[in-house]
């Protein structure tokens, strides 16, 4: 089996390679998913993430970057405190080319940079039920956070997502003694250390056994990663619930990867512990649905993922007309 390593940028034929790959996968495993959006996958391949080093390989039998057989993204983090850990964004196999060893070969590639550069461990998002699972478990890896992903529909007919307010964007759902505000691309500078501090919030989110920890927000570090998605040709909505101090209470991210495709990812939510119980999980998430189908109306999905223990959010997000989709879980491997 030739394992080949990809240099960084790839070129534009080895990102076709690789998006044809995750396409005829998705066809097989998660058909009912719109299938890889091409700006997403070259902008994840061509932009250098922010947390670490990023290591490409592509499988085949032959040296054409049109010939890959399968294809694996590993990325070893540099941020202080998980220099120990990495996370595996992608070990995907044709199927036509499947059982033949080269999910293996990839692995045993992935396994060897992860020694070579004294990790101890590595983790991967990988849906319950499909071969992912099987071929993880197989090599040893335990689902350290159980989650499940869920899904909110957006009409084709311009009427506001289930749960959003009735007359549209303009109209926010009452926060009594908030305000809701929304920001497209990065927070305002004057806003990004209110903004950062309730990211801190994040910290009592449930995160299993996983050997990855928690980075300290700064204004800093919250541009720097919302910087990530529109260097790789994405969008990113926020709305924030603030208080007339100036503090951010509460707040919810959406990111389209592409922002010409049909889904998004709804990012963190959050409701700082000081100012939960007034429903602003809702408001902000409900006035969200709204602001993202006004501004993209070709929208029609919005997912997101939930910790199976997450159950206010689980809550939350079905008052708001989100249905459970698909298990999910983080599985990781000591080395």
């Amino acid at each position: 089996m030739m394992i080949h390593s990809l240099a960084l940028p790839p070129s534009d034929a080895e990102v076709d390679a690789w998006l044809a790959v995750l396409t005829s996968a998705a066809a097989v495993d998660l058909p009912q998913l719109p299938p890889p959006s091409r700006v997403e996958v070259a902008g994840r391949l061509c932009v250098t993430p922010a947390r670490g080093r990023p290591v490409l390989w592509t499988a085949g039998a032959g040296e054409g970057a049109g010939e890959s057989g399968g294809v694996a993204a590993l990325l070893l983090f540099t941020e202080k405190g998980n220099t120990h850990t990495a996370f595996l964004d992608a070990l995907t196999v044709r199927p036509e080319a499947r059982r033949r060893g080269v999910g293996t070969a990839l692995w045993e590639r992935v396994r060897a940079e992860l020694l070579a550069d004294g990790r101890t461990s590595v983790a991967a998002m990988l849906d319950l039920g499909g071969p992912g699972q099987a071929f993880a478990e197989a090599l040893g890896f335990e689902n350290v956070l159980p989650m499940a992903w869920y899904v909110q529909d957006v009409p084709a007919d311009g009427a506001p997502p289930a749960g959003a307010p009735a007359d549209g964007p303009a109209q926010p759902p009452a926060t009594p003694g908030y305000e809701l505000l929304t920001w497209y691309g990065l927070v305002p500078d004057a806003w990004a250390p209110a903004a950062a501090a309730a990211h801190a919030a994040m910290e009592d989110a449930p995160t299993g056994d996983m050997d990855e920890r928690i980075q300290t927000w700064t204004p800093e570090r919250l541009h720097t990663l919302q910087q990530l998605i529109l260097d790789r040709g994405g969008d990113m909505i926020t709305v924030a619930a603030v208080t007339p101090g100036g503090e951010v209470a509460a707040y919810t991210e959406i990111v389209l990867p592409d922002p010409w495709g049909t889904a998004a990812l709804q990012y963190d939510t959050v409701v700082v512990p000081a100012h939960r119980g007034h429903g602003l999980g809702r408001a902000v998430k409900r006035h969200m649905a709204a602001q993202a189908a006004a501004r993209h109306p070709q929208l029609r999905r919005i997912a997101t993922t939930v910790a199976d223990e997450n159950a206010p959010m689980r809550a939350v997000n079905e008052a708001l007309g989100y249905r459970r989709e698909r298990g999910v879980g983080i599985y990781q491997i000591k080395l």
